[in-house]
């Protein structure tokens, strides 16, 4: 399955062709919600090559959300404007400047970088964020330190991207929320992913990192846990298996089956055709939380 397609005796190809095809009558017109992010995103040639496959899943019939952050172009015009940026605990201080480059970066910048790959695959998407249709609404995000305008999403209006799913798009969706009060926020991509997920009745939720998944050993590939199942999910994090940044996405992960998601996986988006073999095979390549 990890050989290219210009190596693939035709009995192959067929092996693989047929394989794929209970998978995609178990999704075909389902709702699949991607979080697409990290050096997949970075890498021009490899984001053409992650929006052919992700046209290739819509023309099999599947309703697909792509969720995105973009911090690595945040950090660009923040430094190219002179405006540094803090952190803690892995999110961004968000202050008034830094909340109004993210907005013009993700919404106005990124997005419609995405929107525009998935034209040049041959496919038609629709880019928003979480303003639009108060898609997202949330609050200010509440801990012990002050991160400014960084948020928590309390809900989700679906009705957005349905409208466009029904009429046949790709919805691309920055990872920006507003409030009742006006207020705007950024808020997690993985995060909003899970929250769209739950919200709006997706079959799958996926998050495209930068990892193969979660290893027991994260020194050996081939310690992938291929299949996960939430309540083995503590006793990991306990034991250390799962640590660092890869605990939110595992919480993102059971906050989305917590919802109603059926499967959710962490994949490593910045190898080639990852969610096709993940989604139509069936060993798939990175780890699925059941």
């Amino acid at each position: 399955m990890k050989s290219s397609a210009g190596s693939l005796d035709p009995q192959t190809r067929a092996e693989v062709l047929v394989q794929a095809i209970p998978y995609i009558q178990d999704f075909a017109g389902k709702t699949i919600v991607i979080k697409y992010g990290g050096g997949a995103m970075v890498n021009t040639s490899l984001m053409q090559s992650v929006m052919s496959d992700l046209l290739l899943l819509q023309l099999m019939g599947m309703r697909l959300v792509l969720v995105h952050g973009g911090g690595p172009f945040i950090n660009r015009a923040l430094e190219a404007i002179g405006h540094q940026s803090s952190w803690q605990d892995g999110l961004r201080v968000t202050d008034a400047t830094t909340m109004q480059v993210a907005q013009e970066v993700l919404a106005g910048g990124v997005n419609k970088t995405l929107v525009r790959a998935v034209g040049a695959a041959g496919g038609q998407a629709l880019g928003i964020c979480g303003l639009d249709g108060c898609l997202l609404q949330a609050q200010k995000h509440r801990g012990p330190v002050d991160l400014g305008y960084v948020g928590d999403i309390e809900s989700v209006n679906c009705r957005i991207l349905h409208d466009g799913l029904d009429a046949g798009y790709m919805m691309v969706v920055a990872s920006i929320a507003g409030s009742p009060a006006g207020d705007v926020y950024n808020v997690n991509a993985d995060h909003a992913a899970a929250a769209i997920a739950a919200g709006c009745g997706a079959q799958k939720l996926i998050l495209m990192t930068d990892v193969l998944g979660v290893l027991k050993d994260r020194s050996d590939p081939a310690s992938l846990l291929s299949v996960l199942s939430q309540k083995d999910v503590p006793a990991l994090i306990d034991a250390g298996i799962i640590q660092g940044g890869m605990i939110p996405k595992i919480n993102c992960c059971l906050d989305a089956l917590a919802g109603g998601v059926q499967q959710a996986h962490i994949l490593d988006g910045t190898l080639p055709h990852a969610i096709l073999l993940e989604l139509l095979s069936d060993d798939g390549i990175g780890t699925m939380v059941i």
